[in-house]
Formats: C-alpha cells, structure tokens, sequence
C-alpha cells in the first residue's frame, strides 16, 4: 500500500465510532483551525532554523491536516482526499500552460521561454478566470445572490493574518493599475501616515490612534511588496535579532551578577549596542 493510502486508513480508523480516538472524534472542521495555524508556523520555524529533520517532521504533521480535514469533508458528503488531489492536479495543470500546452500531463516536454516575471503574469490572468468561473458556479448553485458584483477581492481570505492580507488586497488592487508604478510616493505616503499617527497621539484620540497606526502598518506593508520584500519574513527577521540581543542583554548582567530588573536603561541600551557590534 503506498504511503498516502496507509495514512487516509489510518485516518479513517482513528474516526471509526465504535474503535476510534475520543480526541480525533471530537473534532470539526473548525476546531482544527487553531492546530493547523500552528502546525504551518512550526513549518515555517523549521524552515528558517535550516532543521531538514525537523522539517521533514513537521511536513508530516501539517499533511496530517490536510488528511484529517479531508476525512470529515468525506463524512459529511463533500469530498474526499482524491478530490483535493485531482483539484489541485487540474489547477496546476490549467496555470502552468507554458510547461503543460495542452493542460495534460502527457503534453509535459516542450521547450518554453518565459521569465519568472512573465509567469507571474499568466497565472494572474489565469486565476481572473477562474474567480469569474467560481463566482458563476455560486450562482448557479444559489450561494451567492445573482446580483452580486464581483470583486478583484472577493477571494482574498478574511481568516489570513492581517499582514498577509494587507498584502494579498494591495496586490489584487496592483493587478488592475490601483497602484504607485514608482517606490518614491510609496515612501512618501509612509512618510505622510507616520506624521498623521504623531498627530493623532498628539490629541491623545485612542480611536485615531488605532486608526492612524493601521494606517502606517498597511503603508509599511505596501511599501515591502514595492521592495520586493516579504514583510512576515523581515518582521521574523527582526523578532530574531531583538530576541538574540535581549538574551545577550540577560547574559551579561547576569555574569555582572545584576539582575535585568534593576539595570538602568542607559545600562541596556548599552548592551543593546555591543548585541548589535557583535553581530546580533
């Protein structure tokens, strides 16, 4: 049996009524929500330490979740792992025409010459068409009103994290001209929310505040995707260096047989700036 097929047995097994785990019977769709956040954060932690082992682990548990939400789907009629499967396997095929001409497997071998930039493109204009397809599908289906206009953002997930989803909506709006061409009155607006935000804390409005900070956070994220920077992963990046100085911090006032509670802020900014002469 191949390693696929002996994990969805087990899977089905650990939901048997009568024999099955009293955890794994108990879950929902919804409730795995909150462990396969986790699991793709333990991915991503894997990732970035440079841990092939612990990757290869954690893959493991996260396409347990994949497995795990398929098998309820199966048991309320919906669908079932090989319907992910050959889902996936049909957009894949439909998105990649440059490698696949005529959306077959089979078709898989001729030569193409388009940058990375310009398969972006393709699978942009690709994924238009089927967010048209989808929509008409709703309708059909009657789970959505037929007169319902569509969106560019229609399909940009509200459960994303808010940084992602900032960026996901600021690219969408990108794809039909919704945007700067140019980085410096991207740097410019950031500049202009900054000052908005000092203005607001100058009136102490707490709803401006929030309003305004929001506002610096969502220039910042723009800003990064006109960089061509991530910004989960610079702010990772930047969560890593504060973590790895605060504990160069700790250490050395520890052999200094202070504790961290009684330095002076002078004294940890001091170490503060030898973390970062160090190389932290």
């Amino acid at each position: 049996m191949a390693k696929i097929e002996s994990l969805i047995e087990l899977m089905g097994k650990l939901r048997d009524p009568e024999f099955g785990c009293p955890w794994d019977l108990k879950q929902s769709i919804e409730s795995l929500l909150p462990h396969t956040l986790e699991e793709v954060y333990e991915v991503a932690d894997a990732i970035e330490n440079g841990d092939r082992v612990e990757l290869e682990d954690e893959l493991g548990d996260l396409l347990f979740q994949v497995v795990f939400y398929a098998q309820l789907a199966k048991e309320e009629g919906a669908f079932d792992f090989d319907d992910v499967a050959a889902g996936v396997t049909r957009k894949l095929l439909r998105r990649h025409p440059h490698v696949f001409p005529d959306g077959s497997l089979a078709s898989f071998g001729k030569p193409q010459e388009l940058s990375p930039d310009q398969v972006l493109l393709n699978w942009d204009a690709i994924k238009e068409i089927e967010r048209a397809e989808k929509q008409e599908k709703l309708k059909q289906m009657g789970m959505a009103p037929a007169t319902t206009v569509a969106s560019l953002l229609d399909d940009v997930p509200r459960a994303l994290p808010a940084m992602e989803r900032a960026r996901k909506l600021q690219k969408r709006a990108a794809t039909v001209g919704f945007d700067w061409p140019e980085l410096k009155p991207v740097l410019e607006k950031l500049k202009e929310e900054v000052q908005e935000l000092e203005d607001a804390i100058a009136q102490a409005n707490s709803a401006d505040i929030e309003h305004e900070l929001g506002d610096v956070l969502f220039a910042t994220i723009n800003l990064g995707r006109h960089v061509k920077i991530e910004p989960e992963v610079a702010l990772r990046g930047c969560n890593s260096r504060f973590e790895a100085r605060f504990r160069y911090i700790e250490e050395k006032l520890k052999e200094s047989g202070q504790e961290i509670a009684d330095a002076s802020l002078e004294e940890l900014d001091a170490f503060w700036d030898l973390a970062k002469q160090s190389g932290l």
